[in-house]
């Protein structure tokens, strides 16, 4: 701690008010231990100044003035509260059936075969069924439409299966929609599977496959153990980096179990990622704290900023664990990397660094070939299947019958349970909620088409 910065430490002690004063002393806490600014210790004090605000906590504040000049967590305050000015997020209900109908229509608008949009569609209604909303409708028009219209996605294209085996194979996708080309990449991985005991698909020239989660969930209506990852365009900065290098690239697993729901774990290697930035940015919220750092090592709160930073690469998603060793970001880094390998170094595919997006010599949209990998275990090869998920299920409900944090809200869930949940309250009323600038996407993506416009003159929210 400078000379300095004492009187400021001083000042944050000895301001009482009562809802705020817990907070100064945290900061104060936190600067007093003097030294050089840790990463960790950067990103304490940016979680804290997320708190600062929501307590409402003003701007102008010395535990403001030494974020910003100690700690580099410039605006963190003011950017970690709910904007002013934004209008109530007005949601809408729209059924599930209407609203897979819709998403397949619109395919078949921007030349996807009827059969294939159906394909896409249904990959699609999964994420909004199962409480995945940066994964459904929220993705149609930024990422599968905008890219089909600009090129650098195709709408149909040959899966051609370029080296095979009775266990293995590697797809060429030919840059078709990766949500069509990931459920007949897992299809035969499952197949393999069911022959041989054990199979591994992978996939070259690839597009975005959707909630990676719907792969496993088709191994587990199969009667087997199911894993796939895809690599992205780089968004992940490495521990003790700052350029955004490695995609967020999940890891996804699921297994059947005999409770009402299957155990499946769908989750990115960062922190955070885009698709749930964005629905941020909708619904105008900040970004937490510790999930995103610039290329001057700050950490950043500010959702729309963080959006355009993200896409000029001047900002990176944090791996899981954050921004520092201490808080395990090592791990992060070791498993995005990992992911990476299975989804370019077997089937020779591009790696997330060199997937910008973005064609350097005219800044046009670029094709960004993704990887992917899928791998199915037949139960049945080791024990029987009600056996198994029997097991499985025992030990998920002796983790969620374990002793509770008496600090906490009281349960623990296992992986698939929020899922679950999502999809019963949703189906018991009516379908899932759409904001209002999803329902402008719906209204502006119908106005493109005469045939939409004909089959859909009104939507239920207007």
């Amino acid at each position: 701690m400078t000379t300095a910065t004492a009187p400021a430490v001083a000042a944050m002690a000895a301001s009482g008010e009562d809802a705020l004063a817990p907070l100064r002393a945290a900061a104060a806490a936190i600067v007093a231990r003097g030294g050089a600014p840790t990463a960790a210790a950067k990103e304490e004090y940016a979680g804290l100044m997320t708190r600062w605000a929501a307590a409402g906590g003003p701007a102008d504040d010395a535990v403001v003035a030494v974020g910003k000049a100690v700690y580099g967590v410039e605006g963190a305050a003011a950017a970690a509260a709910p904007k002013a000015d934004a209008p109530p997020v007005a949601y809408a209900r729209v059924e599930f059936e209407f609203l897979e109908g819709y998403m397949k229509d619109v395919f078949v608008q921007y030349g996807v075969p009827d059969d294939e949009a159906v394909t896409a569609a249904k990959v699609l209604i999964e994420s909004d069924k199962r409480g995945i909303d940066s994964h459904g409708i929220g993705r149609l028009n930024p990422i599968y439409c905008q890219r089909l219209k600009a090129g650098i996605m195709k709408p149909t294209a040959p899966f051609e299966v370029v080296k095979e085996t009775p266990s293995t194979a590697v797809i060429d996708g030919h840059m078709g929609l990766g949500l069509v080309i990931g459920p007949r990449a897992m299809d035969m991985c499952i197949a393999k599977a069911k022959e041989v005991g054990v199979a591994m698909v992978v996939v070259r020239n690839s597009t975005h496959y959707g909630m990676a989660g719907y792969y496993p969930l088709m191994a587990v209506a199969k009667g087997c153990i199911g894993f796939t990852g895809t690599n992205a365009r780089p968004s992940i900065a490495p521990l003790g980096g700052v350029q955004p290098m490695l995609g967020t690239n999940p890891i996804t697993f699921g297994c059947g179990s005999d409770d009402p729901f299957p155990y499946v774990l769908d989750c990115a290697t960062s922190i955070n990622q885009r698709g749930k930035i964005e629905r941020y940015a909708r619904e105008g919220m900040p970004t937490p704290a510790g999930q995103v750092i610039d290329k001057q090592g700050i950490v950043r709160t500010d959702t729309d900023g963080i959006l355009k930073d993200l896409t000029t690469r001047q900002c990176a998603l944090a791996p899981l664990g954050g921004v520092s060793m201490d808080t395990g970001a090592h791990k992060g880094t070791g498993y995005a990397t990992l992911c990476e390998i299975l989804s370019t170094a077997l089937q020779g595919n591009p790696t997330s660094p060199e997937l910008t997006g973005v064609d350097q010599a005219t800044g046009k949209p670029a094709p960004m070939p993704l990887g992917h990998w899928f791998i199915a275990i037949d139960v049945e090869r080791f024990t029987e299947v009600s056996t198994f998920n029997s097991r499985v299920g025992g030990l998920l409900r002796e983790l969620r019958s374990s002793e509770k944090n008496p600090k906490g809200d009281g349960e623990i869930m296992t992986a698939g349970e929020p899922e679950h949940r999502a999809w019963t309250e949703r189906s018991q009323n009516g379908g899932t909620l759409v904001p209002p600038a999803l329902q402008k996407d719906m209204v502006n993506l119908r106005a493109q088409f005469p045939a939409l416009m004909e089959k859909y003159p009104k939507f239920s929210f207007e």
